[in-house]
């Protein structure tokens, strides 16, 4: 594998200028000083409570996600370019959503095999030809972004149904801020605290047209038993709406109410965080207890905006995604401003038949995946599990694709040794509403904290970051 990019040092010893004042305020800050800060850092989330559950880990039902008190920085002009590149993803990727549940125009010019679509467990054939308000399908979007040097930001992941962390990246700038006033001081740092504002201004903006002049917004969970119940809790929260549960909503003439002790108060847009097959146990799973019988009804006549709309899932295939520089070109005849990483599908033929012979070079992945399961990382895979992989893969070719193991960037981590680098990815988080489409600058520095390991999820033992962007 290639040498690692380091974001403070570049590929040399080339002190990088986004992290001059960090480089001397390190400098001046004796170790024990450093652990101390990390130490009451950890405090503070426990007293917060911050934790995420861990499914089938019996030992530890909640866990802490890590958090690295050496943030992540990025200069004013990589963060401009950033976020033109992410603009034109996320307006690409609506476009699409709302064109494969319509006109279909794409399969058509025939720039994406029909199967793909209509064969996806996650196409959802109950939003054919239903329109949705401004035609916004994907409102919260998070896209996983990796560097490899110090021009390119690479998408590695599109989460388009009900992307997760924004709590960390503010929870974690709000930690940052009590424990090291003196570092901030030597910075102009972007503020991200907006990020609830604007969350609740593009969720309002895009109310049912029968919605009152101050439309009711609420944010529905599974639930306590869910691994994200903290972020709900505390989002809902934030932005001073009610959280609520299936049971909490009922619908009546096509119209949906929450209980509250005053009576029935309709809901016109519900930021739901539970998953398609669960929504309607009349339209999808009749077993889902999480639920609201005749949720999707009220949705087709128009009544209920659901944020995100139901049938994202199909953006965050890991073999759509292989199209993404094709959707693109296809809707705004535009090059795309971030590239894709090089993928192969393993459902065609001379594509397996590559991935087959180079298993032990490559990161191959379940194409419904999430969470860092399911995957192969081919250098460092033993034996038996890489001629495992190779069984499943012959077996169903279509559940995977490969892509190289690329060396993700590095950044500077406190670790047991003192700091060492380790490497990053990051998750910016960008709102659609109905007029605009804003990005808190910054998101969500996820880390991998063992000794050479790419694999940055919290599930599998990776850490957090404050990620600062630097004002101009």
């Amino acid at each position: 594998m290639a040498v690692a990019f380091d974001e403070m040092n570049g590929l040399g010893e080339d002190l990088r200028p986004a992290y001059q004042e960090l480089s001397r305020w390190l400098k001046e800050t004796p170790p024990d000083a450093l652990e101390y800060r990390r130490q009451e850092a950890e405090l503070l989330f426990r007293r917060i409570g911050i934790t995420f559950a861990v499914y089938g880990d019996a030992e530890a039902q909640e866990r802490l996600i890590p958090f690295d008190v050496i943030p992540r920085i990025m200069s004013a002009t990589e963060w401009t370019l950033l976020e033109k590149g992410l603009k034109q993803r996320v307006l690409a990727l609506n476009m699409f959503l709302k064109d494969i549940y319509h006109g279909r125009d794409i399969l058509r010019a025939n720039v994406i095999p029909e199967d793909l679509i209509f064969q996806n467990p996650v196409f959802r054939p109950e939003m054919n030809g239903q329109d949705v308000p401004h035609d916004i399908y994907v409102h919260i979007a998070g896209i996983d972004i990796i560097r490899t040097d110090p021009d390119n930001f690479i998408v590695l992941e599109d989460n388009a149904r009900t992307p997760s962390g924004v709590s960390y990246m503010l929870e974690n700038r709000e930690i940052m801020m009590r424990l090291f006033p003196d570092l901030f001081a030597r910075h102009r740092v972007a503020p991200v605290d907006r990020y609830p504002d604007e969350l609740l201004s593009a969720l309002r903006s895009v109310a049912p047209h029968s919605a009152s002049a101050e439309p009711t917004v609420a944010l529905m969970t599974p639930g306590v038993y869910n691994s994200a119940y903290y972020e709900h809790s505390f989002l809902a929260d934030k932005l001073g709406i009610e959280l609520v549960e299936g049971r909490d909503l009922i619908v009546k003439n096509d119209e949906v109410f929450m209980r509250t002790t005053e009576g029935l108060k309709r809901v016109d847009v519900i930021y739901r965080r539970v998953d398609d097959d669960f929504l309607d146990p009349l339209t999808f799973r009749p077993d889902s207890a999480l639920g609201v019988p005749g949720l999707m009804s009220a949705y087709a006549a128009g009544n209920i905006t659901l944020a995100n709309a139901v049938g994202t899932g199909i953006a965050d295939d890991k073999a759509i995604y292989s199209y993404m520089p094709d959707i693109v070109k296809f809707y705004l005849s535009e090059e795309p401003i971030l590239k894709n990483v090089q993928t192969w599908r393993c459902r065609e033929p001379q594509d397996l038949s590559y991935v087959l012979d180079n298993l032990t070079d490559l990161v191959v992945k379940e194409v419904h995946g999430s969470g860092g399961y399911g995957m192969l990382i081919g250098p460092a895979a033993t034996k038996a599990t890489i001629e495992a992989f190779r069984d499943k893969l012959k077996r169903e070719p279509e559940g995977f694709i490969a892509q190289p193991t690329l060396a993700l960037s590095t950044c500077p981590t406190c670790t047991d040794k003192g700091l060492a680098p380790r490497h990053v990815d990051l998750r910016p988080f960008v709102l659609t509403g109905s007029s605009h489409t804003t990005i808190v600058p910054g998101g969500l520095t996820r880390v991998a904290l063992k000794e050479g390991s790419l694999v940055v999820n919290s599930s599998q033992g990776g850490g957090t970051k404050d990620t600062w962007i630097l004002s101009e």
